[in-house]
């Protein structure tokens, strides 16, 4: 194969080989079908790019009476559109051409398009109007440094509500135009829509779409209202109703759904809502883009809101799961801390399983075991890293090959040699991929092995070996990548491509002479770069003192200067660069007719590559997870009904501090489960609480957690309640926040929760602020959520007196004396203790602190003093009273141990005998109290 001599060509710092980026430039709105005699994409394709999916029948009317469908909720309303006569196939009709986007002439309002509604929010801001290049350049990393930028927003997402009293039934559909597979969804939720706003903000969608009879101007739907003021920055489209239709829905996932995922037409088949939110983003996202999706070529999978916990926004947010709310561009995070993925795919998939934890503790343990096997296996834990790390956005290069542009063009040509050559390099990592995992021994990891052996693989790569070069491969820039699309196909199969491959080949060696000629005339160093953008140019570094007159010769154009470094070109270049070009075209048209020729042979087989997806970013987020675990002493969790953390610390606090952060035991259970912590400010009770939080996250994604000893009650729902600040989007204050927060929790925990409350009713006057907090806390106490409380209304902790459940914690400070303003200062332990904190008045002392006068903290001190006793005297404890607690609590230890005992019968017994007397002690003491009160 003959190559062009480019050892002097150096590259320039602008050169960066983008994903696709080719097809990302071509013409986007030409809707017109190029029909050519040499077109040489096979039948298949030829077939499905002259027509869109589901434009057969569609009238503005109900065709058809659903009453019969038992798939139709009570009160649902009809269908648009149904044709149930007439199950045409995905590619049956053709493209009117002369359709444009986002117009209101007629031949916008013709029926097999949808009419795109530029909502009144979207009008006036130029950022949502509508789709403009709004596609983003897909750019390809190695690695992922950061979790902003590694995901930029690339989802469209359709919803869909039932109306009457299917009211509150959700249907959703997401397509991620990185990754060719589509999530459904279907779903109950009440009249917050907690459960629609928390999925949308975890999938971060670039475009939302709805039906055009949700936005009607002055009868909206409270889910359009919520969502369009939840969504301020992102693209909102409504399109006409008919469009969401259950039946086309069904047609698109039968049509184009691979065979290995198959089964989900049984989940959705009486799934109405999804069926119809899917034929919406079909019909649309054909429509935006120009291309239609090979049949059998997309991954559909149903999602149902029970298979993993939920996290709200304003707790990922609170909880800086994904962003730092001091710096958005820093990493001290929770995706940060756990983020050592050598993928996209990896990295992406541990940004959705922090939003989104498991609640399955056999899939947990399975990935904890697999955890623990690469801790153990050093050989095994870098063997896989240094394989991962190779592979590229394997999701991202399906996406691209199952997509039929409708029109052959240069950049579309260029894509897909591009990413041939991708595949190839994807698929030569399977071997030593699957040599890697031969001796695991765990579950999963032996699970992976297997899906290895697909047979289909060899087959693939085999196919593309007879016909690309075995030398062809991905390489980082542009030159690079460019000299490699080139002679990508083998010699003698086509002769005409072997004639302009070496017509390219002479063009750029008369280049690289034509500039050492110019370097000679004019005794300069110059050297040949190359940039995407420019083409061919020269470079130059050097003195300007070296420079005759101080200044270029004149044949040299288009001259700039960056410090010392001098860029520019010449006419007789830029001829060159055309033909050089000419050349290029002439190249890719050929290799591309032998590239649409061998994809449409390895098509069939091509399925197997989302298996591999799954396989690379699974197996790059366990290594991410024991990569952290190997930084520092972290330990495997266990799972019981018992919320207990030997020595926890925080995990983000951790990676900030010089030091390591100060530990603290957690013991939380059905018969403890509402703890109420106090303590001076700056003690360390928020960092407590998010902690927590943080830990049970950490467990439930399948990572160890920061501590000495975990075990964790699986938690369905994790709600907190901590930021302070005011609203200037929403016009609420503190307060109006805080109640609007806490009113979210109360509508939407359960006893599977874990709730997360600091500092509530600070926003309002003392009375209605412990009012406000002792009614929460009761009706919380009606739960059996696990719940940590931490206030500054040492009022509250006396509500222990009638609730047995109530543990009452504290945050320990010393006293130490200021030599230098001679008074007393605080000295923060941030050790957590039981009982309340024995630091009373801690807000006068910072008053005193702050130089108020005197007279004013005295005043203050007597106030206090009296409200104080005046409270107490209604919260007294009788004996009564505390041996009831005493009996609760022994119920609640000889329940837990019935539960979770994993004692032998002898300890088993020594424990009881323990309990028994403990309680007898308890007792005792109780009627030694009892009988001095009546003495």
């Amino acid at each position: 194969m003959s190559r062009p001599e480019l050892s002097s060509i150096s590259l320039s710092s602008a050169a960066s080989p983008l994903w696709g980026e080719a097809y990302l430039r071509g013409p986007r709105y030409n809707f017109g079908l190029q029909e050519s005699p040499q077109s040489c994409a096979p039948a298949w394709a030829s077939a499905a790019a002259s027509s869109p999916p589901g434009t057969s029948g569609v009238t503005s009317g109900v065709v058809a009476d659903r009453s019969s469908s038992s798939s139709r909720p009570p009160g649902a309303w009809p269908p648009r559109g149904s044709n149930l006569g007439s199950k045409r196939s995905y590619a049956a009709n053709r493209v009117p051409s002369n359709f444009t986007f986002g117009t209101s002439s007629s031949s916008a309002q013709d029926t097999n398009y949808p009419q795109v509604i530029k909502t009144p929010l979207t009008a006036g801001n130029p950022q949502r109007s509508g789709y403009k290049n709004w596609t983003p350049q897909i750019g390809h990393s190695a690695t992922s440094s950061s979790g902003v930028s590694a995901h930029s927003p690339s989802v469209i997402v359709a919803v869909v509500e039932g109306r009457g009293l299917a009211r509150g039934e959700i249907g959703m559909a997401s397509i991620d135009l990185k990754s060719p597979q589509i999530i459904l969804s279907q779903f109950a939720d009440n009249t917050t829509y907690a459960k629609v706003i928390t999925k949308l903000k975890i999938l971060s969608p670039l475009e939302i779409i709805m039906s055009n009879t949700a936005c009607v101007v002055g009868n909206s739907t409270k889910l359009f209202t919520l969502i369009t003021e939840n969504f301020k920055n992102v693209n909102f489209t409504t399109i006409q109703r008919k469009y969401f239709n259950e039946t086309k829905g069904l047609e698109y996932i039968e049509q184009l759904c691979i065979a290995e995922f198959s089964t989900v037409i049984m989940e959705v088949q009486s799934k109405y809502y999804c069926l119809a939110a899917v034929a919406a983003l079909l019909k649309y996202v054909e429509f935006i883009q120009n291309s239609v999706y090979a049949p059998k070529s997309l991954k559909i999978c149903f999602q149902g809101s029970e298979q993993t916990a939920m996290i709200d926004a304003s707790s990922a947010q609170n909880l800086e799961l994904l962003i730092n709310n001091q710096d958005s561009r820093n990493n001290h995070t929770l995706f940060g801390v756990l983020n050592y993925t050598k993928t996209p795919g990896g990295s992406r998939r541990l940004r959705s399983n922090i939003l989104e934890p498991l609640v399955d503790i056999e899939t947990i343990n399975m990935r904890l075991d697999c955890v623990q096997e690469l801790l153990q296996d050093e050989e095994l834990f870098f063997g896989l890293q240094s394989v991962i790390s190779k592979f590229l956005d394997t999701e991202q290069l399906l996406s691209i090959l199952v997509q039929i542009p409708k029109q052959d063009t240069i950049n579309a040509a260029e894509s897909k040699i591009t990413n041939l050559i991708y595949l190839k390099h994807t698929l030569e990592l399977v071997e030593p991929l699957k040599m890697t995992l031969k001796d695991c021994s765990t579950t999963l990891l032996r699970a992976y092995y297997g899906s290895l052996e697909d047979n289909r693989f060899g087959i693939i790569l085999e196919k593309i070996k007879t016909v690309i070069n075995d030398d062809a491969r991905y390489m980082k820039g542009c030159l690079n990548m460019r000299t490699q699309k080139c002679y990508a196909v083998r010699s003698n199969i086509n002769e005409f491509l072997d004639i302009a491959r070496r017509t390219y080949t002479e063009i750029v060696d008369d280049i690289a002479g034509m500039i050492s000629q110019l370097a000679e005339k004019y005794s300069l160093p110059l050297r040949t770069s190359f940039s995407s953008a420019r083409g061919f140019f020269i470079q130059m570094t050097t003195d300007c003192t070296a420079l005759p007159s101080d200044q270029l010769p004149s044949e040299f154009i288009k001259i700039s200067k960056v410090k010392n470094s001098y860029s520019f070109t010449s006419a007789d270049l830029l001829k060159m660069n055309e033909r050089c070009q000419e050349s290029l075209r002439e190249i890719y048209h050929m290799t591309y007719m032998i590239v649409c020729k061998l994809l449409g042979e390895i098509y069939e087989h091509i399925h197997c590559l989302y298996k591999l997806s799954d396989t690379v970013s699974m197996l790059d987020m366990l290594l991410s997870f024991a990569h952290a675990c190997t930084l520092s002493d972290y330990v495997r969790p266990e799972f019981t009904d018992t919320l207990a953390i030997k020595q926890g610390w925080h995990p983000i606090l951790e990676k900030i501090s010089l030091e390591k952060p100060v530990a603290n035991n957690t013991y939380i259970t059905e018969g403890s489960n509402f703890l109420i912590i106090t303590g001076p400010n700056m003690s360390g009770k928020s960092t407590y609480l998010k902690q927590i939080a943080l830990c049970q996250i950490m467990a439930q994604i399948g990572s160890y957690v920061p501590a000495e000893y975990s075990s964790f009650r699986i938690a369905e729902q994790i709600f907190t309640r901590i930021s302070t600040d005011d609203d200037i989007e929403t016009n609420s204050s503190t307060f109006m926040k805080e109640m609007k927060e806490i009113a979210y929790i109360l509508h939407n925990a359960n006893d599977k929760s874990l709730i997360l409350i600091d500092e509530l009713g600070r926003g309002t006057n003392t009375e209605e602020g412990i009012g406000i907090c002792y009614a929460v806390c009761e009706y919380l106490l009606s739960l059996k959520a696990f719940t940590l409380f931490a206030t500054h209304f040492l009022e509250l902790c006396h509500i222990d007196v009638l609730y047995p459940n109530v543990e009452n914690m504290h945050f320990e400070v010393q006293h130490v004396k200021n030599t230098a303003r001679n008074k007393e200062a605080i000295l923060y332990t941030y050790k957590l203790s039981k009982g309340l904190t024995e630091e009373k008045n801690y807000g006068l002392k910072a008053a005193e602190a702050s130089s108020l006068p005197p007279a004013i903290i005295l005043d203050a001190r007597e106030i206090t003093t009296q409200i104080t006793r005046q409270i107490l005297q209604n919260h007294r404890s009788t004996p009564e009273m505390k041996r009831q607690r005493a009996v609760y609590h022994l119920a609640t230890r000889l329940v837990q141990t019935a539960r979770n005992s994993q004692l032998d019968p002898d300890r088993l017994r020594v424990y009881l005998s323990n309990l028994k007397k403990k309680y007898e002690e308890d007792f005792s003491q109780d009627e030694q109290v009892q009988e001095q009160t009546e003495e």
